[in-house]
């Protein structure tokens, strides 16, 4: 009489993890911002190295075709990839020529950013319609599949009675 030797493990919803592909890459990425921006709060002499982890950081998401949020994009500069810290390497300025904007310029290499001040502007992805309406299809798709479960097993009730 031998026992079985395998364990049943409980899974809570605190253990629970989702399916987030790339999750590795992207805790990586994440780290090399933060470490970035630590880097630069803590020795603003130091852009170099904050400037190789952002440029690490880049080629990760290019290798493996990954979006980087467009919060972080804005802290970053196109040109020589450094990290845009206000009065550390980059200076910000409200201007108001034809609307009322942010501009934002690389200490190191001139870039300049410019972002739309108005009021009430959101950018696309950050829109919260767009948001609800991604959650209404999963939701859809997800009843969907359930009813189509239940009715099979009423109709195989039915068919045992």
């Amino acid at each position: 009489m031998a026992k079985n030797s395998k364990k049943k493990s409980k899974v809570t919803n605190s253990t629970k993890r989702f399916f987030v592909p790339n999750r590795e890459a992207f805790q990586r990425m994440n780290f090399l911002y933060q470490a970035a921006h630590c880097t630069l709060v803590h020795n603003p002499d130091n852009v170099e190295l904050a400037r190789f982890y952002i440029t690490t950081m880049r080629t990760i998401a290019k290798r493996l075709v990954l979006r980087i949020d467009p919060s972080i994009k804005r802290t970053i500069c196109k040109k020589c990839n450094s990290l845009l810290v206000p009065g550390v390497t980059a200076t910000v300025r409200m201007r108001a020529k034809r609307e009322q904007h942010l501009v934002v310029a690389c200490l190191s290499c001139k870039a300049v950013k410019r972002f739309l001040a108005r009021e009430g502007y959101q950018l696309w992805s950050e829109k919260t319609e767009l948001r609800v309406g991604l959650q209404m299809e999963q939701t859809q798709t997800a009843n969907q599949t359930s009813e189509s479960g239940q009715s099979s097993q009423t109709t195989s009730e039915q068919e045992s009675k």
